[in-house]
């Protein structure tokens, strides 16, 4: 990224310059440093000076209407005003339709890179009355990135793990990814610990104990 900004004498790129210029992928950086501010930090540049749509913003749309259809997306699905950008802003950004869905898929398949990270900075303000000595050790962040999250729901087929029920055919449903370990006694936030479920069953999962 400083080469680029180097090359194009800038302060600051953004992922449409980066794309042109770069050595990587895009969605290789926002994977591994989760957004592209981010990223933008941690090269010493400066941040951009307009809301840029990221690529993550688009695909967590994508994300959302599949999620909702229980099915891969379609231009049609855009063209009905399902998604708050447009078809021609993933035309745009990605040289047309096929390729937006493989860019996405591209990025939900990539492996997904665990980030070490200490029990103070995982650990929320909710439990910041214990002590130190018995905060868990946490080898993850409390909640899953677009990544985990859509290849966890792609796993469970975008249906509720205890009640079967999905958005696709029950109106108003929410889906919510869930630790089967709870986060509070030592879950770890991956794919063999997480399961999906609706808004009903995740809470009255919560009765029994808190996650």
């Amino acid at each position: 990224m400083k080469n680029v900004a180097i090359m194009l004498d800038k302060e600051s790129i953004s992922t449409k310059e980066y794309s042109e210029n770069g050595s990587y992928r895009v969605q290789t950086i926002l994977s591994r440093f989760g957004s592209w501010s981010q990223a933008l930090n941690l090269a010493e540049l400066k941040p951009t000076n307009y809301k840029e749509i990221s690529d993550i913003d688009l695909f967590e749309e994508i994300e959302k209407i599949w999620v909702n259809k229980g099915s891969q997306p379609t231009t049609t699905d855009f063209k009905n005003g399902l998604s708050k950008y447009s078809l021609n802003t993933y035309l745009r950004r990605f040289g047309g339709w096929r390729n937006a869905l493989k860019s996405f898929l591209d990025y939900i398949d990539e492996p997904y890179v665990c980030v070490e990270k200490n029990s103070k900075q995982n650990y929320d303000n909710n439990n910041s009355t214990k002590s130190d000595e018995k905060l868990p050790k946490y080898r993850t962040p409390r909640d899953p990135n677009l990544k985990l999250r859509f290849q966890v729901l792609r796993r469970d087929n975008f249906r509720c793990s205890m009640c079967g029920r999905s958005p696709a055919t029950t109106v108003g449903l929410e889906l919510h990814i869930d630790h089967i370990n709870p986060w509070s006694k030592g879950g770890e936030t991956t794919i063999d610990n997480l399961q999906t479920l609706c808004t009903d069953c995740n809470l009255g999962k919560s009765d029994l104990s808190e996650d």
